[in-house]
């Protein structure tokens, strides 16, 4: 329990931290908010009111402790370019990415560790050899590759799908979710080959062990040793690097979207910078860093209860 403590408050002040950069970043950009919101025609009266109104007129400390406060109470300020709240504006992007970046890591997780375990089992066999072609060239194809080729075999040639029109994912969320498979698809090959090779590095050199000798010779069949004993042990390392993938199937994502037109988190983070729409990058800049700090949390706190060692020593 003083681990997962110690874990919660090391993610809170990470987060805390990775606010006030970014606040403090995009407060020293040049560029005058309340100028972007009523354009160049405004007269200095009305832009001193919209500096008031925004509270830039306020010390820095004051203005951040203003803006940290909205961002829990989920008042994120309002957009430059959309004249919108941020929150309302993110908010349906948001559940899109999510549901995106959630069907390519069970994706992975369903795919990778089955598959790690038959590559360990290959090893040292004639088909040995297939395997590591086949898991490099899916590794060494990077995802926005793959995603022209699915939107253009699946979308044109097919007519699997539409490509560049995404169905509404409030009025038809079993639609938004098909269209979505194939952007997931994407995202996760690379990752799953990355994911085999590991497990299947990590079944062999665990294999390799004492104890397992000691099994084996004792007459345990060695496929039963290595689903039972072997698999377990080497979960701890694996799951380190599935955390790892979550964060990074992120940032994969916002190229996924941009092939694919799907209106996530990566469309609007990047029309945002086009449009130096600030509130809204800095608060999905947060929201990115708190999704790749809660990854490998959750990451962490898997292998505690996984390995009893680490829970030793949490508390040690």
């Amino acid at each position: 329990m003083k681990y997962v403590l110690r874990r919660v408050a090391a993610l809170l002040l990470t987060m805390l931290l990775v606010s006030f950069l970014a606040f403090t970043a995009f407060q020293m950009i040049s560029g005058d908010p309340a100028q972007a919101i009523l354009g160049t025609s405004a007269t200095p009266e009305s832009l001193a009111l919209m500096r008031h109104q925004l509270g830039l007129d306020q010390p820095f400390l004051v203005r951040y402790a203003r803006w940290l406060t909205g961002f829990v109470t989920g008042d994120l300020g309002i957009s430059y370019s959309y004249r919108q709240s941020v929150m309302s504006l993110i908010l349906p992007k948001l559940q899109v990415t999510v549901c995106m970046v959630l069907m390519s890591f069970v994706l992975i997780v369903l795919l990778s560790l089955p598959l790690g375990l038959f590559a360990a089992q290959l090893s040292g066999s004639r088909l040995d050899w297939l395997h590591t072609v086949f898991n490099q060239l899916c590794m060494s194809v990077p995802a926005f590759f793959l995603s022209i080729l699915v939107s253009y075999l699946c979308g044109i040639v097919l007519k699997w799908f539409t490509p560049g029109e995404f169905p509404n994912i409030k009025s038809d969320f079993g639609g938004a979710l098909y269209h979505l498979l194939f952007a997931a698809v994407c995202l996760a090959i690379p990752r799953i080959a990355m994911s085999v090779r590991m497990m299947r590095s990590t079944i062999v050199g665990e294999m390799e062990k004492d104890y397992v000798r000691t099994a084996i010779s004792r007459g345990n069949d060695r496929s039963r040793v290595l689903r039972y004993h072997v698999f377990k042990n080497s979960l701890v390392p694996t799951v380190t690097f599935l955390g790892q993938t979550m964060a990074e199937i992120v940032g994969g994502g916002i190229v996924v979207e941009q092939v694919f037109g799907v209106p996530g988190m990566g469309r609007l983070l990047v029309a945002s910078i086009s449009n130096r729409d600030y509130p809204v990058v800095e608060a999905l800049v947060v929201i990115l860093a708190f999704w790749v700090i809660l990854s490998g949390t959750i990451a962490d706190l898997i292998n505690q209860g996984i390995d009893p060692r680490l829970r030793l020593g949490g508390r040690a």
